[in-house]
């Protein structure tokens, strides 16, 4: 509307002047160099005009031949521009796809169209990972890490490189120079932080978890945690050279997380050694009303180690009273009364568990049946349900590797805290249970043959990356019980894996489909859907010599037809 009214003006605006001039018209002369014009007002008004209009037009005209050189350049950068930004984004959506082709072609045009732009040197890095060129995404992501737009962007790369190739050396240097910088991304500081930790180099890793945490990428909750862990694991590593420095640590831990266990146990500990009774009883009692541990129960039952066996099942039954229900509770009570010899207090702890035993319990009945009655036929039998079908108890547990003690780190991934007090089987989803086939699990010794996977090339994950530990711990060297090393693999797909635990059912067990599910858990013979792993390994067998016969699969036997009617069914029952 304003549009139109202002249109509306300029035409009447128009309308006047010429109809103003038409009104009152006038001669105008002009002499120039012996030249005399003689002309009307609107005629000269009209002809000012044109010069001007062609004025104008001459002055665009050689503005225009002027300007055609920065012109056609800012046009052919301009298409250059577009047709780079469509090959690199043709490009990241090959390599998406998983199309090694595709990303390849794309990533050529545009190194060709837009090359050392961001974009695409990581399509370069993408695509060569995609195709498996490890020596070719190396060398982009090196370009990127001299570039100072693209540094971490090129750290990161050449630090999952590194991790691929299983250089801890490498990694460790690019994740602390990451982490170095003014403001250094998530997967940096904790890849920094968990190397340090892999190293024993506790101190490192509180300075790290400082500078994380002034980051800001750890919020105040995990920071506290974290902290805690890490100065338990400072007290544990002084405490066979500087008892009150691992005590001032220990205190420090229980302060920022009063129901961490080991930290709680080791203050109590090193307090009751000091002479801080009431202090260390406190400490510990804290963190049993939140987590009933055994540890926690061995370091409250000697707090004065010159105590006799009745006064530590009494200090143990006090400590038990302040968590009712407790199993941990329980179990305390039974070993101080055994070993305090009062059976009728260990029979009176260990009877309700005894109805679903778990293997510490079955343990405990049996050295309470041969300590008691002497009775060694019902402690064998209660031994030999702790070692076939008693149920696991709890043990630290971090990412499938089970220890007998709480270690600040894992010793697969290297993961800070990472262990938990739980049934090392607990983690598997229940939801992923299938039930058995119709064909056996292979027997104990049996060759397992897992079909061959593929070894496809893996595309760069800009997710963090854990940084690995030590090579023994990878290899299942440590101590400790790794639930997928009894494991006994099936082939076939989906991966199904048997535990040791399924044995035969030993004789006088109800059957197992009438058992309770707790007491049918470690006996099924349902295999359980373990998923694939990242990136696929092949099993090598070993080497059979020159001279050693190829292994031929037995066909199998082609399965009998079932009689056709109720007539032919009853025939086979009298042939011979």
């Amino acid at each position: 509307m304003i549009r139109v009214v202002i249109y509306l003006l300029i035409v009447g605006g128009l309308a006047f002047a010429a109809v103003w001039f038409a009104d009152r018209p006038g001669e105008v002369a002009i002499t120039w160099q012996g030249w005399r014009v003689d002309t009307s007002v609107l005629v000269l008004a009209a002809a000012v005009a044109a010069v001007v209009v062609a004025a104008v037009l001459l002055w665009s005209l050689i503005r225009a031949i002027i300007r055609s050189p920065d012109v056609l350049s800012l046009y052919l950068r301009t298409r250059r521009g577009v047709r780079g930004y469509q090959a690199v984004s043709h490009g990241l959506v090959a390599v998406a796809s998983g199309d090694v082709r595709a990303a390849k072609k794309f990533a050529d045009e545009a190194g060709r169209i837009a090359p050392g732009e961001p974009l695409t040197l990581l399509l370069g890095a993408q695509a060569a990972q995609l195709s498996g060129d490890r020596p070719a995404a190396e060398r982009a992501f090196h370009v990127m890490a001299n570039r100072d737009d693209t540094r971490l962007l090129g750290l990161h790369g050449l630090y999952i490189e590194a991790q691929r190739r299983d250089d801890p050396v490498a990694a460790r240097l690019y994740a602390e120079e990451a982490a170095a910088h003014a403001a250094p991304p998530a997967w940096a500081g904790q890849a920094a932080l968990e190397f340090r930790c892999a190293a024993g180099d506790w101190t490192g890793a509180l300075e790290r978890l400082e500078r994380n945490h002034k980051s800001g990428l750890v919020d105040k909750a995990s920071y506290r945690r974290q902290r805690a862990v890490l100065l338990t694991a400072q007290a544990l590593a002084a405490e066979d050279t500087d008892r009150a420095r691992a005590r001032e640590f220990a205190l420090e831990a229980v302060k920022l997380a009063p129901t961490l266990v080991p930290a709680a146990a080791l203050a109590g500990r090193l307090l009751g050694e000091a002479g801080e009774l009431r202090k260390a009883a406190r400490v510990i009692e804290a963190a049993w009303k939140e987590n009933p541990h055994p540890d926690l129960a061995d370091a409250y039952a000697h707090l004065r180690p010159g105590d006799s066996a009745r006064e530590r099942l009494a200090r143990i039954e006090t400590l038990s009273a302040k968590s009712p229900g407790a199993v941990e509770g329980a179990l305390a009570v039974a070993r101080a009364a055994l070993d305090a010899r009062e059976f009728a207090v260990a029979r009176a702890a260990l009877s309700p568990l005894a109805i679903v035993p778990t293997r510490r319990v079955a343990a405990l009945m049996a050295e309470l049946e041969e300590s008691e009655h002497a009775d060694e036929g019902r402690a064998r039998e209660w031994m030999t349900r702790a070692l076939s079908s008693a149920r696991r108890d709890p043990a630290w547990t971090a990412d499938g590797f089970v220890s007998e003690r709480w270690l600040p780190i894992s010793p697969v991934t290297g993961r800070l805290d990472a262990f938990a007090w739980k049934d090392p089987l607990s983690g598997l989803d229940p939801g992923t249970m299938i039930e058995a086939e119709k064909h056996e699990p292979p027997a104990l010794g049996a060759e397992a043959r897992p079909a061959p996977a593929a070894d496809g090339p893996t595309v760069l994950d800009m997710s963090p990356v854990a940084p690995p530990s030590s090579t023994s711990a990878r290899r299942g060297e440590p101590s400790g019980y790794d639930p997928r090393v009894d494991a006994r693999s099936e082939p076939g797909e989906g991966g199904r894996v048997y535990r040791d635990s399924d044995s035969p059912q030993p004789p006088g067990e109800p059957p197992a489909e009438s058992a309770p599910p707790s007491a049918r858990r470690g006996r099924s013979l349902a295999p359980v859907a373990v998923p694939p792993a990242v990136i696929p390994l092949v099993h090598v067998p070993d080497d059979p010599g020159p001279d050693a016969e190829p292994h031929v699969e037995p066909a199998p036997e082609p399965a009998s037809e079932p009689p056709a009617d109720s007539w032919s069914r009853i025939r086979q029952l009298f042939k011979p």
